[in-house]
């Protein structure tokens, strides 16, 4: 057991080292490729759709992990949406790019900073956020709604952070004000077992996973257009939590105890 956990360690390490790797080169291509673009592409969706490549390879070469991919089609390259998904592992940004569709990240300003992977997320337009800062706060958002009238898509996870249980926090209102306030339709997206992947707060591989990607359909602005935002972002979380593992199981294990009693 103790040479089997080594093992383990070990190739989490050689993984993380060819990520480091890879993406120095990766890079060098993203640069030239927005420099190619520069001009024609002012949504950098070219860009966009390397860096879901690029996010893609480190699942493709990933012996212990499949990512199945639902109802992608549900997804118009036309239309722009502000998109919300559950938030269950650091591999839901890997898995959300294999989607392949052209979105802008909300990340905090510190990722911004690594090398080559954080220097890329420059490149790509993704937007910064200083947690507990208000005044970043308010850039965030005022960039957001300048990204959706350009017809560009936004990404975010409206719990804030990770579960490390599965069970979905409830969500934050800033996802349903941009898209109340810009008339956009929500996308919800659905994301199952990346926590078992790769738990919360660590880098060691953890066995074979089959992780999970669907897309729901649309929520058009008429849907939720006389809403208060806590209603929509209550009906958002039903919606999504109604496809999740572990609300599925819970729902389930609620049943059975009202059958017995």
């Amino acid at each position: 057991m103790r040479f089997k956990n080594i093992g383990i360690i070990f190739f989490s390490y050689a993984y993380i080292a060819f990520v480091g790797l890879s993406s120095a080169i990766l890079f060098v291509i993203a640069c030239g490729i927005r420099l190619a673009t520069l001009f024609f592409d002012r949504r950098i969706v070219v860009l966009n759709l390397f860096s879901s490549f690029w996010a893609s390879l480190y699942t493709w070469c990933m012996p212990i992990w499949s990512v199945k991919i639902t109802d992608r089609e549900k997804m118009d390259m036309k239309k722009s949406y502000v998109i919300v998904s559950n938030h269950q592992s650091q591999l839901d940004i890997l898995v959300a790019y294999r989607l392949f569709f052209p979105f802008r990240w909300i990340s905090k300003a510190e990722v911004f900073l690594l090398p080559f992977i954080g220097w890329n997320m420059v490149l790509n337009g993704y937007v910064k956020l200083k947690r507990g800062d208000k005044e970043s706060v308010r850039e965030m958002m005022d960039q957001c709604e300048k990204l959706l009238e350009q017809n560009v898509s936004i990404i975010l996870f409206p719990e804030g952070t990770r579960s490390k249980t599965g069970i979905i926090k409830p969500f934050k209102p800033g996802a349903f004000v941009l898209a109340k306030k810009m008339k956009k339709p929500i996308l919800p997206l659905v994301i199952n077992n990346t926590k078992d992947a790769l738990p919360k707060h660590s880098l060691i591989l953890r066995g074979r996973h089959r992780m999970e990607i669907r897309v729901l359909d649309e929520i058009p602005y008429s849907t939720f257009e006389h809403m208060e935002i806590d209603d929509i972002a209550r009906m958002v979380q039903k919606t999504i939590a109604s496809h999740v593992k572990e609300h599925i199981t819970l729902e389930k294990e609620k049943h059975k105890g009202n059958l017995a009693n």
